[in-house]
């Protein structure tokens, strides 16, 4: 068996880079990177926190989360790993969306669909690509629009 990467690092720069003029949404991958580690479920739930919210940033927020595992997703799919792509449609009813998460929970627990061993490798991959995202983010940041201290960025 040979090595693949899959691309990982040139995927996080593409996302790192789509994001680089939006305010504040890059310091969400140092928050990716260290929510790896609470599981690929509740990564994948994230999202759902600040898409919906009314405020601009959260909302480019929300999105940044759901395109890097829609990436991630992608990248498993062709190494041949089935994980959750759990997509919600915003413009479902709230009764919908809660039954559509609830399904995409159950799709996340079943060990006959997603067997451990490949919940294991997807989060592996996952903190790779974290990292990846993480290493690009200090390269391609803005600098700080805090008229105080451009060198210091604003955190929320």
């Amino acid at each position: 068996m040979t090595w693949n990467p899959y691309n990982l690092d040139r995927a996080a720069q593409e996302l790192v880079l789509k994001y680089r003029d939006s305010e504040k949404v890059l310091n969400e991958s140092h928050k990716m990177r260290t929510t790896v580690a609470y599981g690929l479920e509740r990564f994948w739930g994230e999202h759902l926190r600040l898409i919906d919210k009314n405020d601009a940033t959260d909302r480019q927020k929300g999105q940044y989360w759901r395109d890097v595992w829609q990436k991630f997703v992608d990248i498993l799919e062709e190494a041949g790993l089935r994980v959750p792509r759990g997509k919600i449609n915003p413009q479902d009813k709230p009764e919908a969306q809660t039954k559509a998460i609830q399904a995409i929970a159950r799709e996340f627990w079943n060990q006959e669909t997603f067997p451990l061993e490949d919940q294991r490798i997807a989060l592996y991959v996952l903190t790779q690509l974290c990292d990846s995202l993480v290493w690009w983010t200090q390269r391609y940041k803005q600098p700080s629009s805090n008229p105080q201290n451009p060198n210091i960025e604003e955190e929320e």
